[in-house]
């Protein structure tokens, strides 16, 4: 492999050159390679030879003084073939080609291990702080590590951070509003875990948090009785540090309580008192990322038979993309039929839910959120100026990445019967709950919200919204657009 790598360098030197020495050259590398075994000889072997062709490719092509090949001569690294031939030729294109080729290579694989090792960075207390910063406003959104990547979806999740709250919680510790999921501190360095005392004290503060927190307090006296037997068994007595145990006892507290919301967290370095307020430079930054992305509508158009179609990847805040929103709402306006794409949508604010849920009714309507209780926001602001959507049938695309905010947009219409859903089941993502600092270092968020659903018993957390038509997210588009021609020659 090695020679033929040798073999295509070759390939840059003129044609006088390559005749002449083209059989020499390659004998000299695989007497030099022969001598030269194991993994770092053969790396400095090609130093060698790099460099030595970075000394000798100039003087054979006619743009090369004499003088100057002269002069580096003596630079000719021992041991490695040196290529000391002048000619007058000009570099063929086949060679130019090549070079070019094999330059873009070598800048291509230098970004990558650039950027791979930039990705490794130790974490830090601002990590944390990130981590669990986001607005009262925005929906849950699930799972950190599963969330999709890109500004836009980043963006969302932390243009603006929650005010804390200044009440403290009986363990004189603040507590503050954030949406819950699975664990987002890392377990590097974490202390150890071997006194039974400590473990003791750690298991004790989970307890009582979840009896004098836990929104189903029958839920939490099992949780917690749960927790005592798994600690009678000795089931945490091989927990040797305190990542470790931050895991073991959050899968303990959801596999009785069946609530993949609660956790016990860890972090290596000092958990903040209380998470930063939003600035203004944050939320600059969130609109900055909005505009270069058209605040996530990716799509819109008129399909045949007059079939309006919205694909929207998350829901944006209205304080920055009401005008897009509105714009894109009018520009579908005309429609007799609407399909909204949400198979990539993450979810984002409840507050953009209600705006585009509006254009659907043409009188106010409510829109359940599990986060909070009913308010004055809870109700669309229906009907709207010169709307012409209110009346017209409307379908949802729908995949097993939908999630939280696009959540609630399908099960709330859903439950009003104003949409068809087409596609898969969603994520399932839909409660939000309050982190409890226990010490320095462990803490636990906990769901303290149970608004009244005035649709079912439940909501769709853990279990997703079913659509009404399940296909395979690929083919949801094409499904809809069957159903919305079938229903428009109906009329």
């Amino acid at each position: 492999m090695s020679e033929k790598i040798y073999a295509c360098l070759l390939r840059l030197f003129p044609s006088h050159f390559r005749e002449a020495y083209g059989d020499q050259a390659p004998q000299l590398f695989r007497d030099r390679a022969r001598d030269e075994k194991g993994f770092f000889p053969r790396v400095r072997l090609w130093l060698d030879l790099l460099a030595d062709l970075a000394i000798s490719l100039p003087r054979q092509y006619r743009y090369v003084r004499p003088a100057f090949a002269g002069a580096v001569a003596p630079q000719r690294l021992e041991g490695t073939p040196a290529f000391f031939v002048l000619t007058d030729e000009s570099p063929g294109s086949g060679a130019l080609i090549f070079g070019c080729a094999l330059s873009m290579m070598a800048l291509s694989l230098f970004s990558i291990l650039l950027v791979h090792a930039g990705s490794h960075r130790p974490p830090s207390a601002s990590s944390y702080q990130r981590a669990y910063a986001s607005d009262s406003r925005p929906f849950a959104s699930g799972h950190a590590s599963e969330q999709a990547p890109g500004d836009a979806q980043d963006a969302i999740r932390n243009a603006s951070r929650v005010k804390p709250y200044e009440t403290k919680s009986n363990d004189s510790q603040p507590k503050v509003l954030l949406p819950l999921g699975s664990s987002r501190f890392p377990d590097a360095w974490p202390p150890q875990m071997q006194d039974v005392a400590e473990r003791k004290r750690l298991m004790n503060a989970v307890i009582d948090n979840l009896k004098k927190h836990y929104v189903d307090r029958e839920v939490a006296r099992k949780t917690a009785d749960a927790l005592l037997a798994h600690e009678k068994n000795g089931d945490d007595d091989k927990v040797a540090d305190g990542g470790a145990f931050a895991s073991l006892l959050t899968q303990q507290i959801r596999d009785a309580s069946h609530d993949m919301h609660l956790e016990v967290v860890y972090s290596q370095e000092p958990l903040p008192d209380l998470l930063p307020e939003s600035t203004a430079a944050d939320f600059a930054r969130y609109r900055k990322v909005m505009e270069r992305d058209n605040c996530t509508f990716k799509k819109v158009e008129i399909l045949p038979h007059n079939i309006g179609y919205l694909k929207l990847n998350a829901f944006p805040d209205p304080r920055v993309c009401r005008a897009t929103a509105t714009a894109a709402m009018a520009s579908l306006n005309r429609a007799d039929a609407i399909i909204f794409d949400l198979r990539d949508n993450r979810g984002g604010y409840s507050s953009m839910v209600s705006l585009i849920a509006a254009y659907l009714f043409d009188h106010p309507e409510y829109m359940y959120d599990p986060q909070e209780s009913p308010t004055p926001h809870s109700w669309t602001l229906s009907p709207v100026a010169g709307n012409k959507l209110a009346d017209k049938p409307a379908f949802v695309l729908t995949s097993a990445s939908t999630n939280s905010a696009a959540e609630q947009f399908c099960y709330d219409l859903k439950m009003l019967k104003r949409v068809t859903l087409v596609g898969e089941t969603t994520r399932g993502s839909a409660h939000a709950g309050v982190f409890h600092r226990i010490d320095d270092h462990f803490g636990m968020g906990i769901p303290e919200v149970l608004p009244v659903n005035p649709f079912s018993n439940t909501d769709w957390e853990g279990t997703g919204v079913e659509p009404d038509v399940k296909v395979d997210a690929a083919q949801a588009l094409e499904t809809a657009q069957k159903l919305a021609e079938g229903r428009l020659q109906k009329k």
